[in-house]
C-alpha cells in the first residue's frame, strides 16, 4: 500500500525506460517502413529483404547473451549508455550504407570472395551495429525496473515501458515516410537516429542506483526494497551473481527462453514485414500504410500497459507473483488466435487484417510485459540481465527462423502468383505460437520457486 509522503521518483526511471524503448524502436523500424520502395530501387527479393532482417535478428540474438552479462558486469547506468550510443551510431550509418557496401565489396575482392551486392552489403553492415547496441536495452531496463519497483508493481511498470515499443512503432510510420518524401531516405535515418544522444544526456543525469539516489526519499526507497526486506532469502540471493552455466542448470532460465524463442519472431515478423504485406497484398504505398499502421501499434499500447497490471488481479487474491502471472499469460496466450482469421476474411478490406493482426500484436506485448517480469520473480537481483540475456538470444534466434522461413515462403509462392498462401501459413504459425508456449513453461516450471543459491 502507497504509504503518505512516500514520493514517486521510480516512475521517473520508468519514464526514462519508456523513452528508451521508443527511440528502440523507432530506430529498428525505419527500414521496414522504406523497404517497399528501397525494394524496388535496389532491386531486392523477399530473400534479400529476409536477409538484410535476419543479420539483425542473429547479431541481435548473440549480442543479447553478452549484453545481459555486461549489464550485470558494469550496471545498468553505464551498461545503458553504452548500447543506446552503439545503436544510434548504427541507426545513423544505415544513411551510409551505399559506401559501407562498397567498402566490404572491395574488402571481398581483395581476398577472392564474391561480392555481396553493395546496397545489401551496406545494410547487413549497419543493421549488426544497431543490433549489437539495440540487445542492451530490455537487459538494462528489466534490471533498472527490479531495482526501483518492489515486486508487485514490475510488471506493470515493465508494461509501460514496454509499450514504448508501441508508440515507437506508431510515431515511425507517422513520421519515417514524411522525412524520406522531403529530405531522402537517407536523412530519415540521420534524424531518427540521432535521438537516442538525447536520451543519453538525460539518463546521465537523472539515474543512480536507489541506493545512491539523492533524489528518492526515505519512504520511497524502503517501499522499493520491502521484497528483500520481508524475504530473508531472497535478501541473501541477491547477492549472488550466477555464472551462465549455473543459470542453464535451472528449468525456470529454460521456461523464459522458450517462451521468448517462441513469441519474439512473432512479434518482429509483423513489425518487419506487414508495410511489405500490405504493399503486396493490397498494392498499398508507404503513405498508405501509416494510418492502419498507426492505429495497429496503438491497439498494442493497451494490450501492453493493461498486460501488464493484469496479474495484480490473481495476486490480489491471494496468487504468488509468478502463479499470477502465468494465469494471465494463458488467457492472454488466446487472443493471438484471432489473427487466424486475417487471411480467410482479408477479402472484405485490408482492414480486417490490421485489425485482428492488431489484437495479435497487442496481446504480444501483454504476454511480453509479464514474461520479462518472471525472471524478477525468481533469480537474485544481479543475475537478472543474464538471465534476460540468455532469454532474448533465444528470441533473437527465433526471429532469424521466423524471418528466413517468411522470406522464402513469399518468394516461393510469389513466383506461383499465391502470395497471400505464404502470409496465412505466417499468419497461422504466429496464432498458435503464444499457447505452445505457454503449455511448454507451465510444464518446466509448474510452481513458483525462488532462485535462492547456486547450482552445485
Amino acid at each position: 500500500m502507497k504509504q503518505q509522503g512516500m514520493g514517486s521518483y521510480r516512475w521517473t526511471i520508468c519514464a526514462l525506460l519508456f523513452f528508451a524503448t521508443t527511440v528502440n524502436y523507432l530506430d529498428r523500424q525505419v527500414l521496414s517502413l522504406l523497404a517497399p520502395d528501397l525494394s524496388k530501387q535496389f532491386g531486392w527479393s523477399n530473400t534479400d529483404y529476409a536477409n538484410i532482417t535476419a543479420v539483425f535478428q542473429f547479431v541481435y540474438a548473440i549480442s543479447m547473451l553478452f549484453a545481459g552479462r555486461v549489464v550485470d558486469k558494469l550496471g545498468t547506468k553505464a551498461a545503458f549508455v553504452l548500447a543506446i550510443l552503439v545503436w544510434s551510431i548504427g541507426a545513423v550509418m544505415h544513411a551510409f550504407a551505399l559506401g559501407l557496401g562498397s567498402g566490404m565489396a572491395s574488402v571481398l575482392n581483395a581476398l577472392g570472395l564474391a561480392a555481396v551486392p553493395v546496397s545489401i552489403a551496406g545494410f547487413m553492415i549497419a543493421r549488426a551495429v544497431l543490433a549489437l547496441g539495440e540487445a542492451g536495452n530490455f537487459p538494462a531496463a528489466i534490471k533498472a525496473t527490479a531495482e526501483y519497483f518492489p515486486k508487485k508493481e514490475r510488471a506493470f511498470a515493465t508494461g509501460i515501458f514496454n509499450s514504448g515499443a508501441n508508440v515507437g512503432a506508431v510515431l515511425a510510420p507517422i513520421c519515417v515516410p514524411l522525412l524520406a518524401a522531403v529530405w531522402g531516405w537517407q536523412a530519415a535515418f540521420v534524424a531518427v537516429g540521432a535521438i537516442g544522444f538525447v536520451w543519453m544526456g538525460l539518463w546521465i543525469t537523472f539515474y543512480e542506483k536507489p541506493e545512491q539516489q539523492k533524489r528518492l526519499s526515505k519512504a520511497e526507497l524502503a517501499y522499493i526494497t520491502s521484497d528483500d526486506a520481508h524475504s530473508g532469502a531472497l535478501a541473501g540471493a541477491a547477492g549472488l551473481a550466477l555464472s551462465w552455466v549455473a543459470l542453464l542448470a535451472y528449468r525456470q532460465t529454460w521456461a523464459f527462453a522458450f517462451g521468448k524463442f517462441m513469441t519474439d519472431g512473432v512479434w518482429w515478423f509483423f513489425l518487419f514485414w506487414l508495410p511489405k504485406y500490405l504493399s503486396a497484398q493490397y498494392g498499398m504505398t508507404s503513405s498508405d500504410i501509416q494510418l492502419p499502421l498507426a492505429i495497429l501499434y496503438s491497439m498494442t499500447m493497451i494490450g501492453s500497459v493493461g498486460g501488464g497490471y493484469f496479474p495484480t488481479y490473481f495476486i490480489n487474491k491471494g496468487a504468488s507473483p509468478y502463479d499470477g502471472r502465468m494465469r494471465a499469460m494463458f488467457l492472454i496466450a488466446l487472443f493471438p488466435l484471432v489473427v487466424l482469421l486475417a487471411q480467410p476474411f482479408g477479402y472484405i478490406s485490408f482492414w480486417v487484417p490490421v485489425l485482428l493482426v492488431g489484437i495479435g500484436t497487442a496481446a504480444h506485448q501483454a504476454w511480453s510485459a509479464n514474461l520479462f517480469t518472471t525472471v524478477s520473480d525468481m533469480f537474485p537481483k544481479r543475475s537478472i540481465a543474464s538471465v534476460v540475456g540468455i532469454g532474448g538470444m533465444a528470441g533473437g534466434l527465433g526471429g532469424v527462423l521466423i524471418t528466413k522461413i517468411g522470406g522464402w515462403l513469399f518468394d516461393h509462392y510469389g513466383a506461383l502468383g499465391q502470395v497471400s498462401t505464404g502470409y496465412t501459413i505466417m499468419f497461422s504459425g504466429c496464432a498458435v505460437a503464444y499457447l505452445l508456449a505457454w503449455c511448454v513453461m507451465k510444464t518446466l516450471v509448474p510452481r513458483y520457486q525462488v532462485i535462492t543459491e547456486p547450482s552445485a
